[in-house]
């Protein structure tokens, strides 16, 4: 009986419509370019503040494999079948992918954040060395990596691609794909990796 207690009194909380709200925050306008840097700054912290899932975003070269760690991705379509990546201008794998109109996307699961942090890493090694000790196999259509202990992937051709500012947005046209692991997907909110939840 204590639980139905408990409701009820929430519920009476509910229905008290007295009590004041609580003042929301004030909203605060932001010159275009006072500091660009401070901007810069202001608004990668309020980015942050929407959580993301984590991918490697891979591609194929001349035989050589190729990979980086993108939070920056989502589905656009249903008919046809389309996501949509932002790779940064100066990322190494920006002009292979260009150069090969296709990739493969792994999205990471809440055990690889070292593979995340790893991908994102400017002195790891390049080609095959970067995949070393990682169970991958190549993707159907792309032949790019594909990581097997993520959760799902997408294996693309490059249908468009859009300069953004200091990013391009590449629209990629889903060839195959699937489930790879019913485990909890890697979240990054806040500059930051949400911790682990255990499971049996």
């Amino acid at each position: 009986m204590s639980g139905a207690g408990e409701l009820l009194t929430g519920a009476d909380e509910l229905l008290d419509n007295t009590r004041q709200p609580a003042a929301p925050p004030a909203l605060t306008a932001r010159a275009a370019h006072p500091d660009a840097g401070a901007a810069r700054r202001a608004f990668r912290q309020t980015a942050g503040r929407f959580p993301t899932g984590v991918t490697v975003v891979s591609t194929v070269v001349d035989g050589q494999p190729h990979g980086t760690t993108v939070n920056s991705f989502t589905t656009v379509s249903m008919d046809p079948l389309l996501v949509l990546v932002s790779l940064g201008r100066s990322s190494r794998l920006h002009d292979h992918v260009l150069n090969g109109w296709r990739f493969a996307v792994t999205v990471l699961s809440d055990r690889q954040e070292g593979d995340a942090r790893w991908f994102a890493d400017p002195a790891r090694p390049v080609g095959r060395e970067a995949f070393g000790g990682r169970p991958w196999s190549a993707a159907p259509y792309s032949g790019a990596p594909v990581l097997l202990d993520g959760v799902a992937y997408f294996d693309c051709a490059v249908e468009d691609a859009h300069p953004a500012g200091d990013h391009t947005l590449l629209l990629g046209r889903a060839e195959s794909f699937g489930v790879l692991s019913d485990r909890p997907a890697l979240l990054f909110s806040d500059s930051r990796f949400a911790p682990r939840k255990e499971r049996p």
